[in-house]
């Protein structure tokens, strides 16, 4: 189903300084509203939306299509949103398959693509253009985070992660930091929902803890079959296994679980207390690291757009790289090759009254950089 979301139609006051004269934007949203990914769509769409709420970003017009997780339809709606809507500027997809399906087409087309999630090495690296920012990470950085907190306790970690782009860069960045043992290395089908059969390898691996991405609905399948197992070896993963828009689902099976990310809701800087406090408001649940990520999107793009142009790319483009907004991570700056340098920490999933949600227990990485960034050539 096809929705046109304007900031005009929100009834919205003009807060945003320089926005009264700012050329309209329009900005097209290809993401995952149904199916088993579809939380981490919503959850994304959400956050970029409240960003120019919050901002008052009446000039900004977004169009969002859902693209069911399928990258055929994802290419076909990129297409339709540059020919046929205009749009200047596409964000919005989760999954890297489709990302690597619209990215090089839609800014070999001059258009501006804004990453809320996927981050393929591909584009970080050898792949990177100009026109396409990543405001999120590079796919292996959380795993990365994971792979050096791993080292602290543990030896012989058992690694598993679904067979596409994200889950091959997940587990290369989780190998690139653990020094320890590997007791088995498994890639999984996507979408996959029993895991019978992995279960019972990590049982007879002799491992000492687990590591999984495994983002949505498999993450939730996974985690309430391995407690229901009761195999007992100590879980990690990266923090979209352990969002908050699957913790529900998951429930006291992910207890204690250790995970990794750029953002939590307790990180103590004003830009993360007014979103959350503000999400909360607006949709009645606490914000996951996707909604998150996509605030941070919607905030760059009103920092842009009070600066310069959208239809003068060269200004525009040198708007979006300073990067002179207020991120809900605190501190926040673009790389050589247009994806963030950032902090990450190690979170533990905890009980608030009834609600599990995740809490800070350490950083794992300072101004971190991506291992792509080397090979980019702008």
């Amino acid at each position: 189903m096809r929705k046109i979301l304007a900031a005009s139609l929100l009834g919205l006051s003009l807060s945003a300084a320089g926005l009264a004269n700012a050329e309209p934007v329009k900005v097209g949203m290809i993401t995952t509203l149904s199916g088993g990914g579809a939380g981490l769509g919503i959850d994304a769409r959400d956050g970029f939306m409240l960003a120019l709420k919050n901002a008052g970003a009446t000039d900004i017009e977004v169009v969002t299509e859902d693209d069911a997780q399928k990258p055929e339809l994802a290419v076909q709606i990129a297409d339709k949103m540059i020919q046929s809507d205009k749009v200047d500027i596409l964000t919005g997809i989760i999954w890297s398959n489709l990302a690597m399906a619209v990215v090089p087409n839609a800014v070999a087309q001059g258009k501006f693509y804004l990453s809320v999630n996927a981050g393929p090495s591909a584009l970080a690296g050898e792949k990177c253009n100009q026109n396409y920012f990543n405001v999120a990470y590079q796919n292996d950085n959380f795993h990365e985070a994971m792979g050096q907190y791993a080292n602290k306790d543990y030896k012989k970690t058992f690694i598993m992660a679904p067979n596409y782009p994200a889950g091959t860069d997940a587990l290369t960045g989780f190998k690139r930091y653990y020094k320890g043992e590997l007791a088995g290395e498994v890639y999984t089908k996507v979408g996959q929902t029993d895991y019978a059969a992995e279960i019972a390898q990590i049982r007879a691996s002799g491992a000492d803890s687990v590591f999984i991405f495994l983002p949505g609905g498999m993450g939730i399948a996974f985690t309430k079959q391995y407690a229901q197992s009761g195999v007992g070896i100590p879980l990690l993963g990266p923090g979209f296994s352990f969002s908050q828009d699957v913790l529900a689902a998951i429930g006291d099976a992910a207890l204690g679980v250790k995970n990794s990310a750029s953002w939590a809701k307790d990180l103590d800087n004003e830009a993360n207390k007014k979103f959350v406090e503000t999400f909360q408001a607006e949709y009645g649940r606490l914000p996951s690291v996707y909604a998150a990520q996509a605030y941070d999107t919607g905030n760059l793009i009103v920092s842009a757009a009070a600066k310069a142009s959208v239809k003068d790319a060269d200004a525009f483009r040198a708007a979006l790289k300073e990067a002179k907004f207020d991120s809900v991570r605190g501190k926040f700056k673009f790389n050589t090759n247009n994806h963030p340098i950032q902090d990450l920490y190690v979170r533990e999933v905890v009980k608030e009254g009834d609600v599990l949600t995740n809490k800070i227990i350490g950083t794992s990485f300072t101004d971190h950089e991506d291992a792509y960034a080397k090979d980019c050539k702008m």
